[in-house]
């Protein structure tokens, strides 16, 4: 009776866990740029009309010291280019940000006359569990590291989280079932 039990509670530890993963999601690392990175050369509009960000995705700006990224605060300061009234600034030539809420984000390389020649890229961000327009509201909160995961060729790694960790426990309480 003690064995049937436990299988009860796994089963129901199961289902508690699946329920969560849709909430969760997965998320998506884009290197910005692509195989290029954020770089002169790189067609921007291009790469971001190609992607679809999500809340909870991050970005990744891989570039040389010849370059660095200003997250601008308004869309007039992304068309005007005006890098001096940057919200943020990073400089470390792998910088990471978290995608944290649906809205509209600027970034631009703020060498002089790099960002004029198009090294800037505009991000709208859908909420996680829906592909529609965001609505239209102030600049989120960006958060920054130094420390990406790895990321594939294509720009976008999955990162599986929660579903690894509900993997290994239900593996692991399978085979403690088998032992008791």
């Amino acid at each position: 009776m003690e064995k049937s039990a436990y299988n009860m509670l796994l089963l129901v530890s199961f289902v508690g866990m699946l329920l969560m993963l849709p909430e969760q999601g997965l998320a998506e690392q884009h290197v910005v740029g692509g195989k290029q990175g954020w770089d002169e050369s790189t067609d921007f509009d291009s790469w971001a009309s190609g992607q679809t960000f999500k809340v909870g995705d991050t970005l990744v700006f891989k570039y040389t010291t010849l370059h660095n990224v200003a997250e601008l605060g308004s869309e007039s300061a992304y068309k005007n280019c005006d890098v001096g009234s940057a919200t943020n600034s990073m400089s470390d030539g792998n910088s990471v940000v978290k995608l944290t809420k649906a809205g509209t984000r600027y970034f631009a390389c703020g060498t002089p006359g790099h960002c004029g020649q198009g090294m800037k890229v505009k991000i709208t961000t859908v909420s996680a569990s829906s592909d529609s327009s965001p609505s239209s509201s102030s600049t989120p909160t960006s958060s920054s590291s130094s420390t990406p995961a790895s990321t594939s060729t294509s720009g976008v790694t999955r990162v599986l989280g929660s579903s690894v960790s509900a993997t290994a426990f239900i593996v692991v309480s399978y085979l403690m079932s088998m032992l008791c």
